[in-house]
């Protein structure tokens, strides 16, 4: 079958044939649950690819993720249930109603009334304005630990419930350390984890606070950081082998700050 039109529709008749009785074996046993995994898969390297910038990357994963949409969009489109068109239509209706300061007569001057505004519109939309228990119902318990806590502390500020200097948080930071210190001398590894993960939310409280930034944003660079300097510092103690055995820890510390030194000159 020759497809000349680069669409979404020409991806849909593509996936449709994949899933026919005379396609693709591994298409065709596919379910919305099995397909989970792999949607998880291509975001995490689509964001691997943002992170980097590399623009080649970020096309090519573009396209794997509307592959993984699309095929949940065939999945349903075969139970009866809907469409892409009604995909496109919910998606288009949603944004121009919760854009009502562009394409309505809302106000918004800036990026914090354009958030309330939203999680005005928000609320409407799913009818419970007025019947909440409590603020924290709309943090969804589906988000990611990290942004979760990050969502949990910008609803609590919305409130006035919130620091009101970055000092003031850096002091918690410094008092869950020293919490941290005194559970590990008990020795015990409940109490232990739980003031890491105290520790670990002061930390994104801080990063929060600032507003700079995004907790899982600073999270991903600190990990390509450590990852490209470790494999600097695989190919200055072994000439790019993987095993760096018999190094005592002496040695990787000098070659860690060696390999920091020259990547903070560049």
């Amino acid at each position: 079958m020759h497809y000349r039109d680069a669409n979404a529709e020409t991806l849909m008749e593509i996936l449709r044939k994949l899933r026919s009785p005379d396609g693709c074996p591994w298409d065709k046993e596919q379910t919305r649950h099995s397909l989970i995994r792999h949607l998880e898969g291509e975001c995490a390297e689509l964001i691997y690819a943002l992170d980097r910038n590399d623009v080649p990357n970020i096309c090519e994963e573009l396209g794997d993720v509307l592959m993984n949409l699309f095929f949940q969009a065939v999945i349903a489109e075969e139970l009866g249930e809907f469409t892409l068109t009604d995909v496109w239509k919910n998606i288009i209706d949603k944004m121009i109603r919760r854009h009502a300061h562009v394409f309505g007569t809302e106000k918004a001057a800036n990026a914090g009334e354009v958030a309330v505004l939203w999680q005005k519109i928000k609320a409407q939309e799913h009818g419970h304005a007025d019947r909440e228990q409590s603020v924290m119902d709309e943090v969804k318990p589906c988000l990611s630990a990290l942004d979760r806590a990050e969502k949990l502390q910008k609803t609590a500020a919305k409130q006035g419930f919130d620091w009101t200097t970055e000092s003031g948080i850096l002091d918690k930071i410094s008092e869950e350390t020293a919490e941290v210190g005194e559970a590990l001398a008990s020795g015990d590894d409940d109490h232990i984890d739980e003031e890491l993960g105290d520790l670990l939310f002061a930390v994104i409280n801080l990063i929060r606070f600032r507003g700079k930034s995004h907790a899982s944003d600073l999270l991903r660079k600190a990990n390509l950081k450590f990852e490209n300097r470790f494999r600097a510092m695989e190919k200055l103690l072994s000439a790019g082998k993987k095993d760096l055995s018999g190094y005592t820890a002496e040695e990787f510390d000098r070659a860690w700050e060696k390999v920091k030194n020259s990547t903070a000159e560049r």
